[in-house]
């Protein structure tokens, strides 16, 4: 599907947002009921060793005009999913504790279907929103460039090294805490695949990957705008978002409505 489409695709979505706004939360919380997400309160423990993983938080996907897959205006999911991320990357780099921020940066000639171009390594699309922006002179931080959709595969090595798996064994992570976007793209295909390694020994010493719902977000293509667009997929927001903590759990990791660090009901 041509780039021109998409941008015509999401100009229409929030052209059409308020008259749907209603019908579209009636059938949002339908369809939860159906698929309910139970989440829970994480508290870090002081004495061991946990991670944070940003996921795409960059102009791209989240600042208000920037590129193809941006939002055409402010979207309050992604509003506090900046927000919130910010707040727990600011505790984590109090506490010195490990960080790593994937940004999604591609190469013009080799495209991502089926998506438009996007993100092309060197424009400002691929860096950090002006927020997170404070993150890379932060010693505790790596910053990983990656050309694909999972940041575990995107951390693979020429040589066959892994920088996700190396920054986990070096720093003995026992809990990952991830957030970004999108929900059900980005953050879930890197989830899945850290469970996988995990489950398979390969990301010792990590005990557990927990989400952080209101530090994710996804995109909104409403059923209305898709049909009338030619090779568009309806993604209706809310409902993909809890799609993907959903499919999360379903892979093992935990969701969590709320972070904090204490000695007590330790992860």
């Amino acid at each position: 599907m041509h780039y021109g489409v998409w941008t015509h695709c999401i100009i229409k979505s929030y052209a059409l947002c308020d008259r749907r706004t209603k019908m579209v939360s009636q059938t949002v919380e339908l369809l939860k009921n159906e698929i309910p997400l139970e989440q829970e309160l994480i508290v870090l423990a002081e004495d061991t060793v946990s991670g944070l993983v940003l996921v795409d938080i960059i102009n791209g996907f989240c600042s208000v005009g920037a590129g193809n897959l941006a939002p055409r205006e402010p979207n309050r999911q992604i509003s506090g999913m900046i927000n919130e991320s910010e707040k727990l990357a600011r505790l984590f780099c109090e506490k010195k504790l490990p960080v790593l921020a994937f940004l999604d940066s591609h190469h013009p000639n080799k495209p991502e279907d089926p998506y438009p171009p996007h993100c092309i390594t060197g424009t400002d699309e691929s860096n950090l929103v002006p927020a997170l922006r404070w993150l890379e002179n932060e010693t505790n931080v790596t910053i990983r460039r990656k050309d694909c959709f999972d940041g575990y595969l995107g951390s693979i090595e020429e040589d066959g090294t892994n920088v996700f798996a190396d920054w986990v064994k070096k720093n003995k992570i026992k809990t990952l805490v991830v957030v970004g976007v999108c929900t059900d793209i980005c953050v879930l295909d890197f989830v899945c695949s850290t469970m996988s390694a995990k489950n398979r020994g390969f990301l010792k010493p990590l005990e557990n990957v927990v989400v952080y719902s209101h530090g994710c977000a996804t995109f909104d293509i409403p059923l209305e705008v898709a049909r009338n667009t030619k090779g568009a997929l309806a993604h209706p927001q809310e409902f993909m978002h809890h799609v993907g903590l959903y499919m999360a759990k379903e892979r093992g990791a935990r969701i969590a409505n709320q972070v904090l660090f204490g000695a007590a009901q330790k992860v």
